[in-house]
Order: structure tokens, then C-alpha cells, then sequence
């Protein structure tokens, strides 16, 4: 059986860049059981709820929805388990410093297949207050306005 190549997503948390100044980015390992991974495959997850902490050293993944595996039987997962991230331990050194800074949070931003193997891309944020929010969709607009302007005056 040849080997996959490349990445494919299969789960992105759009409201992540908007609730959230994103800091640093992070690619970590996912310790899946077998009929997660196969629910993965068909491209089912969802990351809107999602968090990681550091507890004893390890970095778990929270309220990530994985849905059953409509071909299990009784060893299929749980939805909402706890799962365990893989991290060198650097990094898992440099991120409880981190975490324990006010404000700072770890929020999942996508979850993919990186040649054949389940990773997801974890972020230290800080959440936006309303008024940030409010002035990113201002800049945003704005932008949009320009481009509109340059393209009717080509």
C-alpha cells in the first residue's frame, strides 16, 4: 500500500483568529485510538470548542469532537475524550512557562493528515476584548473598500 504524501485537512477553527491574538503556532502528534482515526478519514471532526492544557508535564487536547465511527462496534471511542498531544519536550517546557502568563491560552486552529500521520496545529492566544474584534472588522472592511476602488478605476 503506497504511502500518503502531503497534507490534507480535515478540521479548521475559522472562530479562532477572530476571538483570539495568536501568538505562536505549534504542529503536535495526536495519540488516536483506531476508530477515531478511520472517523478522521472520512473527514469528520470539529475544533470550535476545543483547548489544550499542560498537566504533569503533557499537553492534553480537550472537547475536540470526533464523532463515532459509523462501521464500529462496540470499541468505538468516545466523542469528547481527553486526548494526549505529542510534543518535544522542549516545547512542552517553553509552553508551561507560557501558559501560566495571564490571559494565555492553547486553542487548536486546525487538525489534519500530514503524510499519513494525525497532527494538529495548536496556538498560545490571548483572547480579544469586543473592541478588538470591532476594530479588526473596521480594518478589514476598509480594506476591502480600497480594493474595490482600485479595481474600478483599472
Amino acid at each position: 500500500m503506497p504511502r500518503e504524501k502531503g497534507r490534507k485537512t480535515i478540521a479548521q477553527n475559522r472562530r479562532a483568529r477572530h476571538d483570539y491574538h495568536i501568538d505562536d503556532t505549534y504542529e503536535a502528534g495526536l495519540v488516536l485510538t483506531g476508530t477515531e482515526v478511520k472517523s478522521l478519514r472520512a473527514g469528520r471532526a470539529s475544533l470550535v470548542d476545543g483547548f489544550a492544557l499542560v498537566r504533569d508535564g503533557e499537553v492534553w487536547l480537550h472537547n475536540v469532537h470526533i464523532p463515532e465511527y459509523t462501521q464500529g462496534t462496540w470499541t468505538n471511542h468516545e466523542t469528547r475524550r481527553p486526548r494526549k498531544l505529542l510534543l518535544h519536550r522542549e516545547e512542552i517546557a517553553k509552553l508551561i512557562g507560557k501558559t501560566q502568563e495571564a490571559g494565555r491560552t492553547l486553542i487548536p486552529l486546525s487538525l489534519y493528515f500530514s503524510d499519513g500521520r494525525a497532527k494538529v496545529e495548536i496556538a498560545l492566544a490571548r483572547g480579544k476584548r469586543e473592541y478588538d474584534k470591532r476594530h479588526d472588522i473596521a480594518e478589514r472592511e476598509a480594506q476591502r473598500e480600497v480594493e474595490r476602488a482600485l479595481r474600478r478605476r483599472r
